[in-house]
């Protein structure tokens, strides 16, 4: 067997892994299939992702799931407003011995040190506090007392959120919205899956195997997604979708230049192509297409979008805006 031969043996058999992992989420995240297809795209990415929704639907469950399907270390962290920055990197703790003397210092490492972190209801935290979430999503690594150390790969934040408008909540500054790759919105399920979902979940539990995917596994697929091609018509579109949400470009549709303050940038432009060569390689193409980078812009743009003044007072849908931009960007 040749080298090209092995290597689509090894694609082949992590894609099905991947439909493995599917399968098992949407048995235990019920009427989510499209919520369930993007949380997988953006782990084999490597982004992160922010899971918007009213309590009671299932968000933690979701990432539950998740990290059970999946072999690789996880912490959840539960936001509250008396959370400190040090609750969730960590710092140093003096030590004495049995008389009160100091024994020295050492470090305690926080949450973040792990490659799946859930932040649950990240939107209930300080601003101080959810920007100890910045350094770690963007670079990788956490800097505590002047030392850098580096998380262990791979690292994956999925940040729960409640709407906004609920009571005893922090809006996440646009810096940090920036660095999620993807952001979903779950809705209340139809009737016949809340029927199921009633059924399954009150009786008794059922019987959860081991992970679908290694780490090994997992950072095999990061790395072939990264080696899918994009070609220039794949970027180009990209390219001109992102013109087109800003509203003071020529190619903008009526709807951006009276809804949009600022635009999506050039981060938001990377997760696109990154999602789109993720849907790619579970498809078994050797290259992205517009197609793929179309099916995941939405999400992947709908939180980079800052609303202007009218956008705000007539309810800003970034979902329509995004739907002009698109049709005008193709």
């Amino acid at each position: 067997m040749g080298e090209l031969d092995e290597l689509d043996a090894e694609i082949k058999s992590l894609r099905a892994n991947v439909d493995q992992l599917r399968e098992r989420l949407c048995t235990q995240f019920f009427g989510q299939e499209d919520t369930v297809e993007r949380l997988i795209l953006a782990l084999l990415s490597g982004g992160h992702v922010l899971l918007e929704g009213a309590p009671g639907l299932g968000k933690t469950t979701l990432v539950h799931a998740l990290s059970g399907g999946v072999d690789l270390k996880f912490q959840r962290l539960q936001c509250t407003p008396d959370l400190m920055p040090t609750d969730v990197l960590g710092g140093r703790i003096l030590h004495t011995d049995a008389e009160g003397r100091s024994k020295g210092m050492t470090l305690e490492k926080g949450p973040i040190f792990t490659n799946v972190l859930l932040a649950d209801e990240i939107n209930r935290a300080t601003p101080r506090t959810q920007s100890a979430l910045l350094e770690a999503m963007q670079e990788r690594q956490v800097t505590l007392h002047d030392t850098t150390h580096k998380l262990d790969p791979p690292f994956m934040v999925v940040a729960t959120q409640n709407p906004i408008e609920m009571e005893g909540t922090y809006p996440l500054p646009e810096a940090q919205l920036d660095r999620f790759l993807f952001k979903l919105e779950l809705s209340l399920p139809d009737f016949a899956d809340i029927v199921r979902i009633l059924e399954e979940t009150t009786g008794n539990a059922s019987q959860v195997t081991g992970p679908c995917l290694s780490k090994e596994a997992l950072l095999r697929l990061q790395h072939h997604v990264r080696e899918v091609s994009a070609p220039s018509t794949v970027s180009e579109y990209v390219a001109r979708l992102i013109l087109c949400t800003h509203p003071t470009h020529e190619s903008a549709p009526e709807i951006v230049q009276r809804m949009v303050r600022h635009g999506a940038g050039l981060r938001g432009g990377q997760s696109i192509i990154l999602a789109a060569k993720a849907r790619a390689l579970l498809r078994g193409a050797e290259n992205a297409s517009v197609d793929d980078a179309a099916s995941v812009a939405s999400v992947a743009l709908r939180h980079r979008l800052i609303p202007s003044f009218e956008g705000e007072a007539s309810g800003f849908d970034a979902d329509e805006v995004l739907a002009a931009a698109l049709e005008a960007a193709r």
